[in-house]
């Protein structure tokens, strides 16, 4: 099944905020099989003040912790964790890192499911720009509670 979420539906199912929140829209779900988000990469993005200065490059562990919210959210649209539960990231495997993200880049982020348990579930994702494979990598994530 194919479903659309803007912002506010991506809010709707993981609770991350700006300036952590780093997915924009959902293009595409198959519940509990793949998903396709997308993140506009602009200069007026925090991190860019910092890393580097005059030479603005998108960090990579920003680009992976990406990847692993649209995991999160493919988690929680698929019911493989319930609204209001938290996804815990547990594991990372195979990342790499194979070209700079600058402002103006378009980041597609295409996230499946490898492995699902009943608490543990294990994905692989990848970031595109341009159809150009910038970041890959293989993830595990747990079912959590809020203290």
């Amino acid at each position: 099944m194919d479903q659309v979420y803007d912002i506010n539906g991506i809010m709707d199912f993981i609770p991350h905020r700006y300036p952590f929140l780093l997915i924009d829209r959902i293009i595409e779900i198959e519940e509990g099989k793949r998903i396709v988000a997308l993140k506009n990469v602009t200069m007026n993005e925090p991190f860019f003040q910092g890393h580097f200065p005059g030479i603005p490059v998108m960090p990579g562990v920003l680009m992976v912790e990406a990847i692993a919210q649209a995991g999160c959210v493919l988690g929680y649209a698929s019911s493989f964790q319930e609204k209001g539960g938290l996804l815990f990231f547990t594991g990372i495997d195979k990342v790499k890192f194979r070209k700079p993200v600058v402002p103006g880049d378009q980041l597609i982020i295409e996230v499946e499911t490898l492995k699902q348990r009943a608490k543990v579930v294990k994905m692989r994702g990848t970031v595109k720009v341009d159809d150009k494979l910038v970041v890959e990598a293989e993830f595990m994530a747990a079912k959590g509670e809020k203290p």
